[in-house]
């Protein structure tokens, strides 16, 4: 998107990546469909030390500015859940997209090309050594990204970079990511493997709500995934099993209405079954609704709104999907991407301390300030 942007002006411009191929990031997400942006982005969707950096880029560069390329290039689209957008057939249609809009620009795209040091010269250009020869340019952008799913080929190389021009990394972790469990409710909860339930989740004052599937590990889900960004190990995660019921309403109603069936059975028709047996094997004492006193009732309802979960731990960058932390917004121009020590010098995209939501919001971020660089870029 930096290229495009500063190709269109005239710039002459080469993008350096050590892949075989482009935009592999872009092929995996939405399942093979591309979520490439979100109709609801506000500067809320992000995560940063600095909450009003990404404003400005933003507001610069809207998802519908990318629909409308989307549209121009032809690619079919639909909005999925919650303003997500995807490719109707392919995520191979945006990354065919954005190579076209590269040769339209005359930008010159090297893959299979290793940097191997990066040079700082006296008159402020900057020399890069790579596996295919020595480039000079007066600017140098970077958009290598975090450290998340390294067997897409993930590094830390923009952070070492960063670093090597004096600029401050914020400490890293993976995002919008699967928590495992251990102990007690690893015990009691492997065996549902697969088994998939709404449930809005809490945790630090961030609320999600969205399906939770447990897996052999722990949890994932959309809603795990969103929470896991705001989650710190050692904090409880809040868990209301029953989102958009009013849970001592329906209990009062089943004590009336259904004074013999059991809670569990019950509750098997508002959740899954296995799910509510469960609870009812380790959580709550199942029993006929007229056996309950108004204490217990409530009881139930606070446990049932308020499960209580205390994740051991993530799955890591191995799954995450977007990396938090990186390149401190202090050290940035909100306006430009440029770096406040190094003129010439751009960060972008994941790479700086700006991470957005589960759900083409860390795409939106891609474009806007890739965007913003490429339109300030240094001639």
């Amino acid at each position: 998107m930096c290229a495009i942007a500063a190709g269109k002006r005239g710039l002459r411009v080469i993008v350096i990546d050590h892949a075989n191929k482009v935009g592999k990031k872009i092929l995996m997400s939405g399942g093979g469909r591309c979520n490439f942006t979100n109709t609801g982005t506000t500067p809320a969707n992000y995560i940063s030390a600095n909450p009003h950096f990404c404003k400005s880029a933003l507001a610069r560069y809207t998802p519908w500015h990318f629909i409308e390329l989307v549209e121009r290039h032809g690619i079919a689209w639909h909005e999925k859940e919650l303003g997500q957008l995807f490719c109707d057939q392919s995520s191979k249609q945006i990354v065919a997209m954005l190579l076209a809009e590269c040769e339209a620009a005359c930008v010159e795209i090297r893959t299979h090309c290793a940097i191997e040091r990066v040079e700082h010269a006296d008159d402020g250009s900057f020399i890069l050594r790579t596996s295919q020869g020595t480039f000079t340019a007066p600017s140098l952008v970077i958009a290598s990204g975090g450290l998340s799913i390294p067997s897409m080929g993930a590094s830390g190389f923009g952070y070492q970079l960063a670093r090597q021009f004096g600029h401050d990394v914020l400490p890293t972790r993976a995002g919008l990511v699967p928590l495992t469990l251990s102990g007690t409710h690893a015990e009691r909860l492997h065996d549902l493997a697969g088994v998939s339930l709404p449930v809005e989740a809490r945790n630090n004052g961030a609320i999600f709500r969205n399906f939770m599937l447990i897996t052999h590990r722990g949890i994932s889900g959309p809603a795990i995934l969103q929470i896991s960004s705001y989650w710190q190990p050692g904090e409880e995660l809040q868990l209301d099993l029953l989102p958009g019921i009013d849970t001592a309403a329906q209990l009062d109603e089943w004590q009336h209405a259904r004074r013999d069936a059991e809670l569990k059975t019950l509750l098997g028709e508002v959740m899954p079954k296995r799910f509510a047996q469960r609870l009812c094997e380790h959580w709550i004492t199942s029993k006929p609704m007229r056996q309950y006193n108004a204490p217990e009732l409530r009881a139930i309802t606070e446990l049932l709104n308020n499960w209580p979960l205390i994740a051991s731990g993530t799955e890591g960058y191995r799954t995450a999907e977007v990396t938090l932390g990186g390149v401190d917004t202090d050290g940035l121009s909100s306006t430009t991407m440029m770096s406040k020590h190094v003129p010439g010098l751009y960060f972008i995209g994941e790479v700086v301390d700006v991470t957005g939501w589960l759900g083409g919001y860390n795409f939106q971020w891609a474009w806007a300030s890739g965007h913003a660089a490429g339109m300030a870029l240094l001639s």
